[in-house]
């Protein structure tokens, strides 16, 4: 009786167990089909990673697929080269001064209380030697002329008359005829008649000569570089009427220092440089000052202009006195760049980058500039455009063929 029970309730946990065993086994065959299907999953992409890497060429890089390739830099600028030249330039010493007139004249009348009847020229008017630039009025020195030319008449009767008087004295003379007073004072008739005759005549050629004098006239070729004369205007002695550039010379009176003063010798070349023309006047040097400013140390050099073109007397200008001749290095004027008061020129080497290179600047003749230092005669540097570059820009050689890398 005892063991029935028993029996009994293992009969129960076997029961209730069974159940349990069987949903285990199944949840356990679960994961395990979850995890293959992930495994071929896996598989099939792998697979699919191989079947690219192996279709890929075998010079490609492969490296590219997971990160791109950089892009080539482009050149900046498109730049063409140009060696220095060698040349044969004058040595110059650059001076600057005022252009004025070789001589100027001062007209005026030479007689006064007289008003001007009329004036001929004006102001930049080329004038003949002895030409009538104004008139004064003639009228009351020509009255005064035919007055002083009547007591001349009246003068030269009253010698006539005088002479005879003493011819006659002078033939009764030794027949005592006449005292010895007497015919004394005939003769000194005769003289005083003489002289008043000849006073007469003198005032005749003064009142002549101041009727030329109310007839201004140019001293000398010129041009009226400046006018007084206004027509009603009273003329007063020595009062100035006109200016007359003598010839219509110019010259330009260059200052120099005291050191270059030495180098310049009468005779030589010189160019002047007229404000707002673009071709310069030829001159020469005429004479050299004997003294120096003892303020500004400066000399003055003046310079004939012959033909002064767009010159005008009173301007200021630049110019060069031609002291010699030397050789020099140059290059285009737009080969050279100037920024922050120095001079660059740009190099182009094998690797076609420009490369920035201070140079010092001389002389200039026409389009080209004279390098003095900083530069190789046989560098090739860039022609024009050097003003866009900067240093280390990649630029491209026209003429070059592609891939052949730029003369240095």
């Amino acid at each position: 009786m005892s063991e029935a029970p028993s029996q009994q309730s293992g009969r129960d946990s076997g029961q209730r167990q069974t159940p349990l065993a069987h949903t285990s086994g199944r949840g356990a065959g679960g994961e395990g089909r979850r995890a293959l299907r992930a495994a071929a999953v896996a598989g099939t992409v792998a697979a699919a990673g191989i079947v690219v890497w192996t279709l890929l060429p075998a010079s490609a890089d492969r490296g590219a697929i997971a990160a791109p390739k950089a892009a080539p830099a482009r050149p900046a600028l498109t730049v063409s080269l140009v060696a220095p030249q060698k040349a044969h330039w004058p040595l110059a010493i650059a001076a600057n001064g005022n252009v004025a007139a070789w001589q100027e004249a001062v007209i005026g009348a030479e007689i006064g209380g007289h008003p001007l009847t009329e004036v001929r020229v004006n102001v930049g008017d080329a004038v003949r030697r002895g030409q009538v630039l104004a008139l004064i009025a003639s009228d009351t020195v020509a009255a005064e002329l035919a007055q002083a030319r009547a007591a001349a008449e009246e003068a030269q009767a009253m010698l006539a008359e005088a002479e005879a008087n003493a011819q006659r004295a002078r033939s009764v003379q030794e027949s005592g005829a006449l005292s010895a007073l007497q015919v004394s004072q005939f003769l000194t008739a005769e003289q005083t008649a003489l002289a008043r005759r000849n006073a007469a005549r003198a005032r005749v050629q003064a009142a002549e000569l101041r009727l030329a004098q109310t007839r201004v006239l140019a001293p000398d070729d010129g041009l009226i570089s400046a006018r007084a004369a206004t027509v009603g205007s009273l003329a007063q002695p020595g009062q100035e009427l006109f200016r007359l550039i003598r010839g219509g010379r110019l010259e330009w009176r260059a200052e120099v220092t005291a050191a270059e003063l030495a180098q310049i010798a009468p005779g030589m070349e010189a160019v002047v440089q007229p404000p707002g023309a673009a071709a310069p006047v030829a001159g020469r040097v005429r004479k050299v000052a004997p003294t120096v400013d003892p303020k500004t140390r400066n000399a003055l050099v003046y310079v004939d202009l012959p033909a002064p073109g767009p010159l005008r007397a009173g301007m200021f200008a630049r110019g060069e006195l031609r002291v010699g001749a030397a050789a020099a290095l140059t290059l285009p004027q737009e080969a050279v760049v100037l920024r922050d008061g120095f001079a660059y020129v740009y190099q182009v080497g094998g690797d076609s980058i420009a490369r920035e290179l201070k140079v010092e600047v001389g002389r200039r003749v026409g389009d080209r500039v004279e390098i003095v230092r900083g530069l190789d005669a046989g560098t090739r540097v860039v022609a024009a455009g050097a003003g866009f570059l900067s240093d280390g820009d990649l630029v491209r050689v026209a003429g070059a063929a592609a891939g052949v890398a730029a003369r240095p």
